[in-house]
């Protein structure tokens, strides 16, 4: 299994709840696929530095976890279909 992380911003409409309930499912989709999680880091809510789709904040997280190579593109392929999701980025982790 390789190292990835990802970091994806979530629209600064939603609540805490539904912030929550994201994170969660992209938990999920990690775990369902044979990945696992090493770390998950909640960044709050930021400003952006560039205005996207006419949002100027969103609620960042990061996670860090270990996967099989198929795994980021199916996790990619959900994080585009999301309509809540701003921005997001997997990289592989050289560590």
């Amino acid at each position: 299994m390789k190292k990835y992380e990802t970091i994806f911003i979530l629209h600064p409409t939603l609540d805490e709840e539904a912030v929550k309930a994201n994170v969660e499912k992209f938990k999920g989709v990690i775990e369902n696929g044979g990945g696992t999680i090493d770390n998950v880091d909640s960044w709050g809510k930021r400003k952006l530095a560039y205005e996207i789709k006419k949002v100027n904040e969103g609620y960042y997280t990061l996670i860090n976890f270990s996967a099989e190579s198929e795994l980021p593109k199916e996790l990619d392929r959900i994080f585009r279909i999301t309509d809540t999701v701003v921005r997001h980025i997997i990289v592989k982790d050289e560590k």
